[in-house]
């Protein structure tokens, strides 16, 4: 039996003789990611992830599609592309340092008192809520070791803290169960979580870009939960071959070698990273005309879409993409591009129905929009 001495005196020996940097090992042995500029195809996804990170106003996306046709692979792709935020260095909910809205409520108070904090830069936080997550996990509960161990209360932060003024992704949403669907909509919504639990009563901002995937045949989401996402976005498995070799070809070459994968697409990276980032700086200053925010409600009236969230949406999503093509003005054309994505999950469904509800939105907007 090897002694724990021995076994760290090898370990010490190999570094000092082999030139090997543990911290670097672990870096290196960081999951690469799949590039966003290498994905083929699925433009509609890819248009609702980028005005979603434009403007997280707009409500997050709903991703439904065939199995296999990189719906995850596409969403864990985005945080790649987008700029750094500044946050409070130490802070459990990445508080913005001037930025009252996106402030928790000990940086508020540290801020009044007239204290400087300390700030810093990170990745746009990715993170992941897992089917079988609990309540207290998803918001936030009771800190049970400091209550053991120095019998006081504190708050021990959640998945919403963690992705506040970033992305929460949430894979097969259709199967997680409706409470925590209530809670993570609720929280996206309004922008805030607010936690009671064992006599600590605390409200911390939860500003994040929602986004749900999943396969249609596993079953749908409630229609008054699926009214809450701002877009949603509908992938069908390629029929081309020409096509589905390309997409079988860029996924090997990732496979065999993702460094120079990644390297191939830097630059187009870090375009895609700058438009998002000069997109986000313009969008104040974008403007829809009038007649236009009629024409949108007038389709929404003619497809008795239920409440004002689709005419807000369809609004939002309209100034991103003209953000993200560089003008201050919202065209007919940018509202074509957006108005199916932002309408298409508020129709009522109707069974004896033949036409695709996306077909019926781009009907009536071609007969409204001329």
């Amino acid at each position: 039996m090897i002694s724990l001495y021995a076994i760290t005196f090898i370990f010490i020996y190999i570094i000092e003789h082999n030139n090997y940097n543990p911290v670097s090992i672990i870096t290196n042995s960081i999951r690469p990611v799949f590039p966003f500029t290498a994905i083929v195809g699925q433009e509609e996804m890819k248009l609702a992830l980028i005005l979603n990170v434009i403007d997280p106003k707009i409500g997050g996306v709903m991703i439904m599609g065939d199995r296999g046709t990189g719906k995850s692979t596409t969403i864990r792709a985005i945080a790649d592309v987008l700029p750094s935020i500044v946050v409070i260095k130490g802070d459990p909910f990445n508080s913005h340092p001037t930025d009252y809205d996106l402030m928790s409520d000990f940086v508020k108070k540290e801020l009044n008192a007239g204290k400087d904090l300390e700030t810093d830069f990170i990745n746009v936080p990715m993170i992941d809520l897992p089917l079988g997550a609990t309540e207290d996990r998803v918001c936030g509960t009771i800190d049970i070791e400091k209550a053991l161990n120095e019998g006081i209360k504190t708050f021990e932060p959640g998945l919403l803290a963690k992705a506040n003024r970033g992305i929460l992704y949430v894979d097969e949403v259709n199967l997680l169960d409706d409470h925590l669907v209530d809670i993570l909509l609720d929280s996206a919504a309004s922008g805030w979580n607010t936690v009671e639990r064992e006599g600590i009563s605390i409200r911390h901002p939860a500003r994040f870009v929602l986004v749900g995937s999943g396969n249609p045949e596993e079953g749908e989401l409630r229609p008054q939960l699926l009214d809450r996402f701002g877009m949603h976005a509908e992938i069908k498995t390629v029929k081309d071959p020409s096509l589905r070799v390309q997409i079988v070809e860029q996924r090997s070459q990732f496979d065999q070698n993702p460094t120079v994968c990644l390297e191939d697409h830097k630059e187009k990276q870090a375009s895609l990273k700058t438009n998002i980032s000069d997109a986000q700086k313009l969008l104040p200053d974008i403007t829809i005309d009038f007649a236009l925010r009629m024409k949108i409600s007038q389709v929404c009236g003619e497809l008795d879409v239920d409440g004002l969230r689709g005419d807000i949406v369809t609004n939002r999503a309209a100034k991103a993409f003209a953000a993200y093509k560089g003008k201050t003005n919202v065209e007919i054309d940018d509202i074509k591009k957006v108005i199916t994505l932002c309408l298409r999950h508020r129709l009522r469904k109707d069974p004896l129905e033949t036409i695709d509800s996306g077909m019926k939105v781009q009907q009536v907007v071609s007969e409204i929009f001329v």
